[in-house]
């Protein structure tokens, strides 16, 4: 366990809250925008305290994990098709992708895995947790950290009081299949239920891209003040207007430094669309 604390330690810059930024979209996305010129979209996160990512794609992050004060390397493991949004897949079937091993080998720092429940399948879900439990197995073996990826299926985020009593739950259960911190959306002002009911860091993740850089950035605000441990934020940083200075001011806002609105005026973000 001492393995995984000290790489996991290397997320929390000075013992705060952490921003890590999601690139691993091609997955499932393809060649979408922000990520076409995948190395020049790499090295503008430089500031980022983790990035994540295909472990097969770190070879083309140029210097993004080079030298004194890069950002720790976090890759996916598994592939899930509730994340193929431009083919609107529905029913979150869940494949190992890598190995914890082979992530090792490509510089991965920090391992992910995504997990999903109520399916509307009881055997599916049961060889969806049988794939999270194995992963989560390898990673104690190896002394890697393990994030785990709390997603619904489709329609629960249409149903607020639904969908926060999932995330609530899974996040608990995911703990328990050996997660050592959890990447899920944010629920709301009841986002606190969802921290208090587990022993293990907590990130909230950006979801759709803001029209408003602002906007995504109060929602960094709301989720860190209400317990979170900092985001993950994929296409809020990578389509912003220049993803250098969208980083800044988001770390600025995560890590108790300005307002949102401060943060804004600062490194010059948009405020509308």
């Amino acid at each position: 366990m001492i393995a995984k604390e000290i790489r996991l330690h290397r997320l929390f810059p000075d013992g705060g809250k952490t921003v890590i930024v999601a690139m691993d979209h091609g997955q499932t996305f393809g060649p979408m925008p922000g990520l076409v010129d995948f190395t020049a979209a790499a090295e503008r996160l430089k500031e980022a305290d983790g990035v994540l990512m295909a472990p097969q794609m770190i070879r083309f992050s140029g210097n993004l994990f080079r030298g004194k004060g890069s950002p720790v390397a976090i890759v996916r493991l598994n592939w899930n098709t509730i994340h193929c949004e431009p083919w609107h897949y529905q029913q979150a079937h869940i494949v190992k992708a890598t190995s914890v091993e082979t992530a090792v080998a490509a510089g991965a720092d920090i391992v992910l895995a995504s997990l999903v429940l109520r399916t509307g399948s009881e055997e599916h879900d049961a060889r969806n947790v049988q794939g999270f439990a194995a992963l989560a197995e390898e990673t104690n073996r190896l002394g890697m950290p393990l994030i785990g990826e709390v997603f619904p299926v489709a329609g629960f985020r249409e149903r607020p009081d639904e969908f926060h009593d999932y995330i609530v739950k899974m996040c608990r259960i995911i703990c328990e299949l050996g997660a050592d911190a959890i990447k899920t959306f944010y629920t709301g002002d009841r986002f606190a239920e969802v921290v208090e009911g587990v022993p293990i860091p907590v990130f909230a993740l950006g979801a759709e891209k803001f029209e408003s850089e602002v906007a995504a950035l109060e929602l960094a605000d709301r989720a860190t003040r209400t317990g979170a441990a900092g985001v993950v934020f994929g296409r809020n940083v990578l389509q912003a207007q220049d993803p250098a200075r969208f980083l800044r001011g988001l770390k600025d806002v995560v890590q108790g430094r300005v307002t949102p609105e401060e943060a804004a005026a600062k490194h010059g973000l948009r405020r509308g669309a």
